[in-house]
């Protein structure tokens, strides 16, 4: 029987020891032999819990006792997670977390330490949540070098955006629909809206998917605060949808790689445009296969702890050789970020100016959506980022604003 500890109590915590139990039976064929919780380690009183007897709080009682062999980490965030964890790994034990935050940050260091300590660092549920990514990328896509990544991998401003559009919906209203649902954090709700959240997701499959750790502090980050119905509108008007996208791409000549999160106008012919509500969904670009799509929940108690609980089984049965593919190299955060360079067309939304002067303005090319109260919407010839602020520039002289700006995503 293998004995693990899970460390936090919290939604996924609970979620994980729901599907040891429910699914023991199906879990102990797939592992190879049974798995039981012995610990469970949270600093909150849980006297009154079914299972109080399982309850510690002091990560020194599961470090002392040989019999834990893989502990479970959904503490969340990089600070007391991280020393749990590089503890858990340096003692022998392997490591499943659903932990962005930590993977994005130590990943490299914490993947090193469990190659040397023979055991496993895992982290499937850290991206798409219950929505397998990571294992796909590293075992069933091992063959084909994957050149370019684009995903809605934030499930709360995937609602958002899909009340705005489907119901005419503010943002504010529909953050707080996301937040009574439990969507989206009542306090500080900045990593979801902010683009937080998914950069750091995007920063974990860039790393796996290029083989050099991507910090999140390198990758440009924007979330979607200034979207506004009108824009939702116009999108509509220029064929598209607005769509908070992460993306990472590699050249394929100098090896030089780009990655960040903003809101894009996503075509209707693209395959992310129909994702709606709190789903997922990851484009793969693999010079074999070509274009492949992962899709599903991101989020929620039983998906996130289902794939939790499928890296404990692979702990059990695979061991350290599941990191004979799953591994990437460290490297150093630098100053700056890895900003992609291409020249994309925009929509652009600007204020301040009738839509002839505007117009005069932009390079041939350009085509006029609408003329309101909310400004004059286009759409703009394919534009690099040196071109695109030479043109809010010119815009100036004629008084006007570019209010948002978001690239055209075919």
């Amino acid at each position: 029987m293998a004995k693990i500890a899970i460390l936090g109590f919290g939604t996924v915590g609970g979620g994980v020891l729901e599907v040891l139990q429910r699914n023991a039976n199906s879990i102990a064929r797939r592992a190879g032999q049974p798995i039981e919780v012995k610990y469970i380690l949270d600093i909150r009183d849980f006297s009154a819990h079914p299972q109080a007897q399982l309850f510690v709080n002091n990560i020194d009682v599961i470090l002392s006792d040989p019999e834990v062999k893989t502990v479970v980490e959904t503490i969340g965030g990089a600070t007391h997670a991280y020393y749990f964890v590089k503890q858990a790994l340096e003692s022998g034990r392997s490591v499943a977390t659903s932990n962005k935050e930590l993977v994005a940050t130590h990943g490299a260091e914490l993947l090193r330490i469990a190659k040397e300590k023979g055991v496993c660092f895992l982290f499937e549920a850290s991206v798409g949540g219950g929505t397998p990514i990571i294992t796909p990328m590293h075992q069933c896509l091992a063959a084909n070098l994957i050149s370019e990544i684009a995903g809605i991998v934030n499930g709360t401003t995937n609602f958002m955006l899909t009340k705005m559009e489907k119901e005419n919906m503010g943002f504010d209203e529909a953050l707080k629909i996301a937040q009574s649902l439990g969507y989206a954090e009542t306090i500080d709700p900045s990593a979801d809206v902010d683009g937080i959240d998914a950069g750091r997701k995007i920063a974990i499959l860039a790393s796996l998917a290029f083989g050099n750790h991507v910090y999140p502090q390198n990758v440009p980050m924007e979330g979607i605060r200034n979207i506004t119905v009108a824009d939702i509108h116009n999108a509509a008007l220029a064929g598209g949808v607005i769509k908070l996208i992460a993306h990472a791409a590699q050249n394929e000549e100098t090896g030089a790689v780009n990655c960040g999160v903003e809101p894009m106008v996503v075509n209707k012919a693209n395959q992310l445009a129909g994702v709606e509500d709190v789903f997922n969904a990851v484009l793969l670009k693999g010079d074999m296969l070509g274009d492949v799509v992962f899709y599903g929940k991101g989020a929620g108690k039983l998906p996130t702890a289902s794939a939790v609980v499928a890296d404990v089984i692979d702990s059990v049965r695979t061991g350290t050789k599941i990191h004979d593919s799953l591994f990437w190299r460290d490297s150093q955060p630098f100053e700056g970020l890895l900003t992609d360079t291409a020249a994309y067309a925009y929509y652009m939304r600007v204020t301040g100016a009738p839509a002839a002067n505007v117009m005069g303005v932009l390079n041939a090319g350009a085509k006029l959506l609408c003329e309101d109260e909310n400004g004059v919407a286009v759409v703009t010839a394919a534009l690099t980022p040196q071109q695109l602020q030479q043109t809010k520039t010119a815009l100036t002289a004629v008084n006007a604003a570019v209010a948002l700006a978001l690239k055209i995503k075919e």
